[in-house]
């Protein structure tokens, strides 16, 4: 663990998950068109969403799919992990109310460059809304011991 309580390389092993969930509220749906600048009629107004396929207003996508970024920020691999890459595929919408569960799932680790491959999914009672794949960045114990020592013979 690093000093954060994040996992180091040496921590992780394939098959290692966690999940992080989150109801999106409508105050979040709100914030999110603020903060993004998309106020799209199909997230902020009931009238015209009602018109379209939906048949009701949904979710922001990245909005929904911002709940991986906490699972990876407060699980796995956790504090001190950098995102480098997210592939996403949405697959159903997300509406005010809904929880969405965040899982990610260690699919592959490259030790020597500190480089973590994730599946990630997110879904809502029990069906997929998101598929995608993640590459993160973490520290390591050996590595930061090694530059301890070497700092200390100098």
């Amino acid at each position: 663990m690093n000093d954060l309580n994040g996992y180091d390389i040496e921590d992780l092993a394939v098959g290692m998950s966690a999940t992080f969930s989150k109801t999106i509220t409508e105050a979040d749906i709100v914030l999110f068109a603020g903060v993004s600048g998309d106020t799209n009629a199909i997230h902020v107004n009931e009238e015209y969403a009602a018109t379209t396929p939906f048949k009701g207003r949904i979710a922001h996508g990245f909005l929904s799919a911002s709940v991986i970024s906490a699972a990876v920020a407060n699980r796995l691999p956790g504090p001190g992990a950098i995102y480098m890459d997210q592939r996403l595929k949405f697959l159903a919408p997300v509406r005010p109310g809904d929880t969405v569960h965040a899982t990610v799932r260690v699919r592959e680790l490259t030790p020597e460059r500190g480089r973590v491959v994730l599946e990630t999914t997110c879904s809502v009672r029990g069906a997929v809304v998101i598929d995608g794949e993640a590459l993160v960045k973490v520290g390591s114990s050996v590595r930061r011991a090694a530059t301890l020592a070497k700092a200390a013979l100098i």
